[in-house]
């Protein structure tokens, strides 16, 4: 189409010379691939070619395109943002002399710095039209505002990626089991799904109960397949949906489910296992971060998490001296979203926190040509989430039914070493504690030792999950709660 190729030049042409996106050249592009799907009923071989679908690119050439973009993104950080521009006073940064090797003079951005003045690294030169939040499980909700050119540039990629990446198509109806005020991805998905033709509905993080009988009920409508086929979801309500399906005695053939994504906190294997079992859908995950938008992560079938290197800079750096890691180390996840996918909220060198390991060898996977890290590890919040990482825990006890889900648990550092306090169904249970100790021993977890309670008061102080931001509805609510007033 005549069109499309024009909008897919502009595109390039704006990328290669740091200028703004028009959001409708990326609109033009995502509705020219749902026409093709409505009449050919697969995407072109050229879909390949689509932002976002991760080509190989020549690597001097994405040297060179990486250094403009650095430059660029330095560049509006440092003249329109108050933050950034007092960052490159006091150091006596020059933005368009940076490159790749260079990178390393601006100083990293913390977490505290953005949530402590949000607006310090809000562009001048944009204008902010919708207000992010995180959910806040590790600290403080992070304030990320964007403008409508972003938010219309993020949906039109999400749709390309859901064509694409999760083979939506009009006769598909998706859940999204998120919780109501992630304003972004809620946004994202209604908008990608209701484009492409197929049907949304928004369920929430609602009584695990009421989220199965929703998923369970026939839809009803015409051209649509009879249940709800997709659901995107956070890992730990997923593991609340697993909890109830079984012990509720639900079967997979009582869903109409084909795939379920899952995104926000760490997904282990055994829950994935679990997850597939229950609910009889394949169960796929990804890396993306309200702050990092558009950039992210996708898993390759070698078990890598590769990073697109389209939309923004990735380091993986020390969380105490951020000095790159080496091959086989743990780092956090630090990142630098690019102009002009970003005009408003802008973060150079943004610390994640999210802890990853680098592969001490060159992968051979499909993805090869994208930098690649382990899945997510955990979050950094001390020597002891390196040691003994998110993802090594729920490895261990999301594979034990005997351990209620989301798992509870909270590690607590003594002069030994480690030890893990955990919340399970029967901590009389000698036969439970010998599995787990075992199960420990051969995952190589140095931990000291392992505590079962019955009582949640009993735990030494958890973190909070996503499944905590639990949402009332009146399916839930107890009937003794409803008080009828009588006639007069």
């Amino acid at each position: 189409m005549f069109g499309t190729a024009l909008s897919q030049l502009r595109y390039g042409s704006a990328i290669l010379r740091n200028r703004p996106i028009r959001p409708r050249d990326l609109e033009r592009i995502a509705r020219d691939l749902v026409a093709t799907l409505a009449e050919f009923g697969e995407p072109g071989a050229d879909s390949a070619l689509l932002p976002g679908q991760a080509g190989a690119v020549d690597p001097a050439v994405r040297r060179t395109v990486t250094e403009r973009s650095l430059r660029a993104t330095a560049r509006a950080a440092a003249r329109h943002t108050a933050h950034y521009r007092r960052v490159f006073d006091e150091r006596g940064l020059d933005p368009l002399t940076l490159t790749p090797e260079t990178w390393d003079q601006v100083p990293v951005t913390s977490k505290a710095a953005l949530r402590g003045l949000p607006a310090a690294f809000v562009s001048t030169a944009s204008t902010p039209a919708l207000m992010a939040l995180t959910t806040g499980t590790s600290g403080t909700p992070t304030t990320v505002w964007y403008s409508r050119a972003e938010v219309e540039i993020s949906v039109a990629m999400s749709t390309v990626s859901a064509v694409l990446g999760m083979g939506l198509r009009p006769h598909h109806t998706m859940a999204y089991a998120g919780c109501s005020r992630a304003t972004l991805p809620l946004l994202n998905v209604e908008e990608s799904v209701t484009r492409i033709g197929a049907s949304f509905v928004q369920i929430g993080t609602v009584d695990p109960a009421v989220a199965l009988d929703r998923l369970a009920t026939p839809l009803g409508l015409r051209g649509k397949a009879p249940q709800i086929t997709h659901l995107t979801v956070s890992a730990s309500y997923l593991s609340a949906l697993v909890e109830e399906a079984e012990r509720g005695g639900w079967q997979p053939s009582d869903f109409g489910l084909e795939s379920i994504g899952v995104g926000g906190e760490v997904l282990s294997e055994p829950l994935r296992d679990r997850a597939a079992a229950a609910l009889g859908a394949r169960i796929t995950t990804s890396y993306m971060m309200t702050e990092t938008v558009p950039s992210g992560g996708t898993p390759c079938d070698e078990g890598h998490l590769h990073h697109t290197s389209e939309f923004g800079h990735l380091e993986i750096l020390d969380p105490v001296t951020h000095l790159p890691t080496s091959p086989g180390a743990v780092g956090i996840i630090v990142q630098t979203p690019y102009v002009p996918y970003r005009d408003c909220t802008l973060l150079l060198r943004y610390a994640t926190g999210d802890l990853v390991e680098l592969p001490e060898t060159a992968p051979t996977c499909e993805l090869a040509h994208l930098p690649a890290t382990s899945p997510i590890l955990g979050r950094w919040s001390g020597p002891l989430s390196r040691t003994v990482p998110t993802r090594s825990v729920l490895n261990l006890l999301e594979a034990e039914p005997a351990v209620p889900l989301p798992a509870r648990y909270a590690l607590v550092e003594e002069a030994r070493g480690p030890r893990l306090h955990v919340l399970v169904r029967r901590p009389q249970d000698t036969t439970l504690l010998s599995r787990l100790e075992d199960r420990a021993t051969e995952a190589g977890l140095p931990l000291e030792g392992i505590v079962l309670h019955d009582d949640p008061a009993g735990l030494p102080p958890t973190g909070p999950v996503r499944a905590d931001l639990r949402e009332h509805t009146f399916e839930s609510a107890r009937p003794a709660a409803v008080r009828v007033a009588s006639p007069a």
